[in-house]
């Protein structure tokens, strides 16, 4: 069962990852940078790095790696990736490639590929939360852009894979999994 949760910042998408998962073992792969202790420009990340760890259950096991498709990889408990923003922020990072368009491309779509083929292989429950980013206005700068596209290329490769889509709205949750997907709603279409 693969579940990918949608939703802007601060909508309650990843209390509702967190819940659905709750009472449970679990790993909890958290892909995003690591904060500094030793830079304060880092204390704002810090802070909400460590509001995540203080909501998570304590039968979890938390894994700070950009590596998510290696945690799909190595069998055990359900596992819950919060955020896939985060894993591509990372991806980018760990390529150097922000200001090289093409090697950031590359890159992304080298870690996507890695990260379908391995929630196509998991056997256990995978929850995925993601950033919701296509809603707003188009960002101003080409790394906004680069940021905006590619998230929500992989949240529509990875919503093609999933059993469940959840979007989170101001707190409150729209199942979209009994809806079409585009090339399904595009068939009944050109059907009539």
């Amino acid at each position: 069962m693969i579940t990918l949760v949608l939703g802007g910042a601060r909508s309650g998408k990843s209390v509702l990852a967190e819940g659905l998962l709750r009472g449970r073992r679990a790993r909890y792969v958290a892909p995003g940078p690591v904060p500094d202790p030793m830079n304060p420009a880092d204390a704002e990340w810090a802070d909400r790095v460590a509001a995540h760890q203080a909501r998570r259950g304590p039968s979890w096991t938390t894994v700070e790696t950009g590596d998510v498709a290696g945690v799909l990889r190595t069998p055990g408990d359900p596992v819950l990736v919060d955020c896939l923003g985060t894993w591509l922020t990372r991806v980018v990072d760990d390529a150097g490639a922000w200001e090289d368009r093409p090697r950031a491309h590359a890159a992304i779509a080298d870690a996507r590929d890695d990260l379908l083929a391995a929630l196509r292989e998991y056997r256990c429950e995978v929850v995925l939360v993601s950033n919701e980013v296509g809603l707003g206005v188009v960002p101003a700068t080409a790394s906004g852009r680069l940021f905006r596209d590619e998230l929500g290329r992989t949240n529509a490769a990875v919503a093609a894979l999933a059993d469940e889509v959840l979007l989170v709205v101001a707190g409150r949750v729209l199942d979209l999994s009994p809806t079409p997907r585009i090339d399904d709603f595009l068939a009944t279409r050109t059907e009539r």
